[in-house]
């Protein structure tokens, strides 16, 4: 499809139903989770559980629905003036839950502030263009360049409140890789369902729902009592016990154990979501390594040789036990590779990995530091303690350091680590979603690159990347989107494993609602 000048497309919202309140009964629902929130700060951290939290206490400008469809939450209709001007209508009667108005002051400040560094939201909110308020209940998007996934875009921008965040000093997102401190850290104020009670890192966050709240509650749910279980077994074991109420990050050797209990109910379904690994590709020599001239991870010979040494469909039969699908392509979602060719990861071959590192210089290996989180992924260590013992196999010692999240992705941020594992997803399918991030040159200006922590720079992937981004032809789009992951994939950017399956468990009397971007939509949960 192309864009002519002066189209106009306007969204009308269907008003009445999302005014419906609460249903009357009240219940408590205690969720855990292997790790914790990282900071309440909603551009702090673009990480899942933060961002859950987000999502609870924040509304943004438009939603996805059950379905995963786009609407109407804070903006009740827009248009689009022309193919690099959108207008949005904002709803009127929205409180803050500290009691002030919304008004589009608050949209202004909020797409500012998730674009300014060090917001991890910048790539997103950049892509939104320059915001004008026009008037208190509308304002105005304007792009540099055509964006055909610009309300994608915009429903990744939680709405902060001006004044309370002038009044408290938190003007700038909260830098958490230099470990700082703001009031923004332990305190929210959004419009969303459910308003923060307290919060001890580590240890509990509890939320109560925002009686004042405008959307539409068909759940039950008045009280939120989150709780980190590092341990897998504990986790279970505070569900067979009754102590918990939903896990939604089960572990696969569990799941048959809580299956056969008739109090519990497992859910499963396709995550929106990749696993992968990285190298650094910058250095001129590797972090903590035996190669002191030279970094291996340069050579293209020496990524393909790690790619064909790990086994991953060894890594699905003995690590995930089904709960993780093979792929060879770097999107969240198979409806984001549009070439069924690029999905098929092949197979282990050990013998042409070592040929591959003896034509690089490496005959005998070498000897590096593999990071990892051991609380964020599906079994994530479990699967870097394997890779480790496939990397053996090739003369290749990797030396593990598994650590916490809360450890973990500060040092990725600070750029160091030599080899490292990383999992992106979310709502959005489209494979832009990881170009512009993760496989594009870091660039300061439009803040893409912020997650390529490989630091690699490749000119022409660069330009099909920012072509895919501008381009409202449907057809060719999509040639470029697959020429760059093709691209991607020949190079060996990356080791792509697999993408996550959901399984969560909850009480029998607990009913929620299973998305594939892995959100607690606590606001849709009935606890009969």
């Amino acid at each position: 499809m192309m864009w002519t000048k002066h189209v106009r497309w306007v969204v009308a919202v269907a008003g009445c139903a999302l005014l419906m309140g609460a249903v009357a009964d009240a219940k408590t629902l205690r969720w855990a989770s292997r790790g914790d929130i990282q900071t309440m700060d909603p551009y702090s951290q673009n990480e899942l559980l933060t961002n859950n939290f987000s999502n609870l206490i924040h509304d943004v400008l438009v939603e996805r629905d059950r379905d995963m469809k786009i609407g109407p939450r804070l903006a009740t209709s827009w248009t689009i003036v022309n193919e690099t001007t959108w207008r949005f209508t904002l709803r009127k009667g929205v409180k803050f839950h500290d009691g002030s108005p919304f008004t589009a002051d608050d949209v202004v400040f909020s797409i500012d502030r998730a674009a300014t560094p060090p917001s991890q939201l910048a790539v997103y909110a950049r892509a939104l263009g320059k915001v004008t308020k026009i008037d208190d209940y509308t304002v105005e998007l304007k792009q540099d360049k055509p964006n055909p996934l610009l309300l994608e875009h915009l429903n990744t921008i939680y709405i902060m409140s001006k004044s309370w965040s002038t009044t408290h000093h938190v003007e700038k997102a909260l830098n958490f890789a230099a470990k700082e401190e703001s009031f923004a850290a332990r305190n929210a104020n959004g419009t969303g369902p459910f308003m923060l009670k307290s919060r001890e890192p580590g240890v509990r966050t509890v939320l109560v729902a925002n009686p004042d709240w405008w959307g539409l509650k068909d759940g039950n749910v008045t009280e939120i009592v989150y709780t980190p279980i590092a341990s897998d077994a504990t986790r279970s074991a505070a569900l067979l016990s009754g102590e918990i109420d939903l896990v939604p990050d089960i572990a696969p050797q569990d799941i048959a154990r809580v299956q056969s209990n008739p109090a519990l109910k497992v859910y499963t379904g396709p995550e929106n979501r990749v696993v992968y690994f990285g190298f650094d590709q910058f250095r001129d020599a590797l972090v903590d390594s035996s190669v002191t001239d030279r970094n291996p991870f340069k050579d293209r010979r020496v990524r393909e040789a790690f790619y064909k040494a790990i086994d991953v469909e060894q890594l699905q039969s003995k690590i995930m036990r089904g709960q993780a699908t093979a792929t060879g392509c770097m999107t969240t979602a198979p409806a984001g590779c549009l070439d069924p060719a690029l999905e098929k990861h092949p197979p282990a071959d050990v013998e042409g990995a070592k040929k591959l590192l003896a034509d690089a210089g490496y005959p005998k290996g070498f000897e590096f530091t593999l990071d990892c989180p051991n609380d964020r992924y599906i079994n994530d260590r479990d699967i870097c303690v394997a890779t480790v013992g496939m990397l053996a196999r090739i003369g290749v010692t990797a030396k593990l350091n598994a650590i916490p999240k809360t450890v973990y992705f500060p040092k990725l941020e600070k750029n160091e680590t030599s080899m490292y594992m990383l999992g992106w997803g979310g709502s959005i399918t489209d494979a832009q979603v990881i170009m512009d991030p993760i496989l594009h040159t870091k660039d300061p200006a439009t803040q893409k690159g912020f997650y390529n922590y490989g630091r690699f720079s490749d000119p022409a992937l660069d330009k099909l990347i920012d072509a895919a981004a501008s381009e409202m032809n449907v057809e060719k789009r999509r040639k470029l989107i697959i020429d760059a992951l093709d691209l991607q994939t020949k190079e060996y950017r990356h080791i792509v494993l697999h993408r996550q399956k959901l399984s969560w468990v909850a009480k029998k009397n607990v009913v929620p609602v299973l998305l594939p971007n892995n959100l607690v939509r606590a606001e849709w949960i009935r606890i009969d």
